[in-house]
């Protein structure tokens, strides 16, 4: 039973679906889970983890969530900083009326905005997360990637009951070698990688990003949108986001070939939201695949 109940009022619009799925990515995703009806995520706070439920109980146009907290302790002194990490991870407070002002000027991309409109753009609760989650989606594809993230999780993660684990804090990380690393299917220099990032505080992350290994442009691109919340910054190296702007701009402005060079130049003109157009491309996707319905019942209350 959950010991702590709060409600909490996102900026309409807002739909906890959509933005639970642009910040998990995929289903095989258990340190973000989503149950069709609630965002899970446990958190390691003090000397215990605790697990956070958000169900939203509101509509679309005037949302309202309801963040229920339990664990072995949680005592009420918790309450703040769960709230700034729920805040901050689904996005609760970011104001997109300027985006959507542009978008009405484009007949592609108003269309996309409108089909997931409500969705917030979603950030990792810390750099040290968002770097870790780089480095591991830099290896073969992003599904591998989560699969990676999951083992981590599971290794050295705190766990709260039969919930889940929480993502590891870089002390929990400190407590493995490069060989521990190696066994859950990191390379050795991720390994290496990933054991020097869990000794640096964020500010040392945000000054080195580009200076560390395994951390290419890539990485530092999905680390300023995910992880800093710049939503100015597509990254552009992302194959599966290429994919998407060639099929909604076709051949002839989007090539098949497109550089890094053709990517900015298409999501110029989206600025400063060509990172929030990227979660819509990313949600695009997932719907192909089945995984997002944009028929949600709170849907007709747009």
């Amino acid at each position: 039973m959950p010991t702590l109940v709060f409600l909490m009022e996102p900026l309409p619009p807002f739909r906890l679906d959509l933005t639970v799925w642009a910040l998990r990515r995929r289903t095989e995703n258990i340190i973000d889970r989503w149950d069709g009806e609630a965002y899970h995520r446990t958190l390691a706070l003090g000397d215990s983890p605790i697990e956070v439920a958000v169900s939203s109980i509101g509509s679309s146009r005037a949302p309202k969530l309801k963040v229920s907290v339990s664990g072995r302790r949680v005592p009420s002194r918790v309450k703040p900083e769960v709230e700034q990490i729920v805040t901050k991870t689904l996005g609760t407070r970011v104001d997109l009326s300027r985006f959507y002002r542009l978008a009405a000027r484009s007949e592609k991309l108003r269309a996309l905005a409108e089909r997931f409109r409500g969705m917030k753009p979603p950030r990792f609760p810390s750099i040290f997360e968002s770097l870790v989650n780089g480095i591991a989606c830099q290896q073969l594809s992003l599904t591998v990637g989560i699969i990676l993230l999951n083992r981590l999780a599971a290794a050295c993660g705190a766990a709260q009951g039969a919930g889940g684990h929480a993502f590891p804090r870089p002390s929990d990380l400190l407590r493995m070698n490069a060989e521990d690393l190696r066994g859950l299917g990191f390379s050795y220099s991720k390994a290496r990688a990933l054991l020097d990032l869990a000794g640096l505080n964020d500010d040392p992350v945000r000054q080195t990003l580009l200076q560390m290994k395994s951390v290419g442009r890539w990485t530092a691109e999905y680390v300023m949108l995910r992880g800093l919340g710049r939503l100015s910054v597509f990254p552009g190296d992302d194959v599966g986001a290429r994919h998407k702007l060639r099929e909604l701009f076709g051949a002839s402005a989007a090539p098949k070939g497109m550089t890094y060079e053709d990517v900015n130049r298409i999501v110029s003109v989206w600025a400063p939201y060509a990172g929030f157009v990227y979660f819509h491309l990313l949600l695009s996707g997932l719907e192909q695949k089945g995984l997002v319905s944009v028929s949600d019942s709170r849907r007709a209350e747009l």
